[in-house]
């Protein structure tokens, strides 16, 4: 297959497909090794950024994903006449910090890390499709695992956990104190 009819093979699924699809897929369907696929991928996206068009390809975690430019966001809302939006609290920050940075995770792992029960946000993070359910543990009762989702890469701007910076021990220890202040009211000390 000709690089050109390669290019508008992957624009095509990635424009379909609308969520990431892994580079390891996208090789197979133009026939093209990994590296050779990442290349005009890269190609593309810079393509895209100097005929100043209103998408780009974002890389995922070794996948990839078309996606409309952030800084014509505003356009978007203004057809849309709706903004998906949600709030992340002091109690979903930290404990959707502790999912990224420990995943994957047991519910019993994040309360004792927060010091409180932790069920209503991890549901709210799972709705907000920051978080998701990994599987589960091998050990007694086979309690849930949670990991982090493509969702939580783009919206924190990062490709990868690993480009997570790292833990501020000043942070940890207030985070710690909150937790235990919030234990105190929710037992009424």
């Amino acid at each position: 297959m000709e690089k050109e009819k390669q290019k508008a093979v992957l624009e095509a699924i990635l424009f379909t497909m609308g969520e990431s699809v892994e580079l390891s897929k996208l090789a197979d369907v133009i026939e093209a090794d990994k590296k050779e696929t990442k290349a005009l991928l890269y190609e593309m996206k810079e393509e895209m950024a100097a005929g100043n068009r209103g998408v780009d390809i974002v890389e995922l975690d070794d996948s990839f994903q078309m996606c409309t430019k952030t800084d014509l966001y505003e356009y978007l809302i203004k057809i849309a006449k709706s903004q998906t939006k949600y709030v992340l609290t002091d109690t979903l920050l930290e404990t959707l910090s502790i999912i990224a940075y420990k995943q994957p995770v047991t519910r019993a792992d994040i309360e004792k890390v927060r010091g409180v029960n932790c069920d209503h946000a991890v549901n709210r993070l799972m709705e907000f499709n920051l978080v998701k359910e990994l599987g589960r543990l091998e050990a007694p009762g086979r309690p849930l695992l949670f990991g982090t989702t493509e969702e939580f890469l783009r919206s924190f701007g990062v490709k990868s956990i690993e480009e997570l910076p790292e833990w501020n021990p000043v942070q940890l220890e207030e985070m710690k104190e909150q937790a235990e202040q919030e234990a105190k009211i929710q037992l009424g000390v």
